[in-house]
């Protein structure tokens, strides 16, 4: 890996943007690099959860690399690198709607533009106390196109939304955590234990059932509560014929911790 790190312990895949000389931001190259690590994290079963972070304490990720872009403009067009954007999207998550395994955001620093998209693709947010959020791109003749703009007012409040996207402005961390986008605020020395601390839980419990949560609170926030419980969810009909569905009640009856093995 050139532009992160892509590290498996425990079931957990810790994922790290190691580009700290531009704040974290990414370039074609880089979003690449980091679609290869979620498509092999999507289709290890070993793999429980993943967390997402940047090297360094001055930012998660600065979103789109500009000053490269501006480079390659530059560029006559056939000069220009000629690769395509991922599947997955920016970062290679901003567009996988089909990874129903669970994703950890630890905010160290600024997460901005895409950086924030990335953290808003992830399932829990936990950011130091210095970290600020914000999608500036208005401010640079773009738009929060890797989907900041639809999950943002999905994930807060219309009009608090609407006022940090047409203005550009940051967010601070705790103002994130009073919006409901992050689930903790912490001093930067305690982030790395807080964040293990959602790991260990997350791991503590069953992975297909875990799965099967997420998949059917994320797709069924497209329907009517009605029609959202009589559709079918294949993590959920895989969890019901799952060795873990009978672990689960066997290990409490036994009074010891169950022996998960995602089968």
């Amino acid at each position: 890996m050139e532009y992160c790190t892509y590290d498996k312990k425990d079931h957990v895949a810790y994922v790290t943007i190691t580009r700290p000389e531009v704040m974290n931001s990414l370039h074609i190259h880089a979003n690449l690099e980091l679609n290869e690590v979620f498509d092999d994290f999507a289709n290890d079963d070993d793999m429980w959860v993943a967390v997402l972070t940047g090297q360094g304490d001055r930012a998660f990720s600065a979103g789109n690399d500009l000053k490269y872009t501006a480079e390659m403009s530059r560029l006559p067009a056939d000069q220009r690198p000629q690769v395509g954007f991922p599947s997955g999207g920016f970062g290679g998550l901003t567009s996988r709607f089909d990874l129903h395994k669970p994703l950890i955001a630890r905010v160290n620093g600024f997460a901005l533009g895409g950086g924030f998209e990335l953290a808003l693709a992830c399932d829990i947010i936990v950011a130091a106390d210095h970290a600020e959020f914000g999608l500036p791109e208005p401010r640079r003749g773009l738009i929060a196109g890797a989907l900041g703009v639809h999950r943002l007012p999905r994930q807060a409040p219309l009009k608090a939304a609407m006022g940090y996207m047409l203005t550009g402005r940051h967010m601070p961390a705790q103002r994130a955590y009073e919006l409901g986008l992050v689930n903790e605020v912490v001093p930067a020395a305690e982030l790395d234990n807080v964040v293990q601390s959602w790991v260990n839980d997350i791991v503590r419990c069953a992975p297909l059932s875990v799965r099967a949560t997420k998949e059917a609170a994320m797709d069924g926030l497209d329907f009517g509560l009605e029609q959202a419980a009589k559709r079918p969810y294949a993590w959920e009909m895989r969890r019901r014929r799952s060795e873990d569905a009978v672990e689960g009640p066997r290990a409490f009856a036994e009074k010891r911790e169950p022996n998960w093995t995602g089968r």
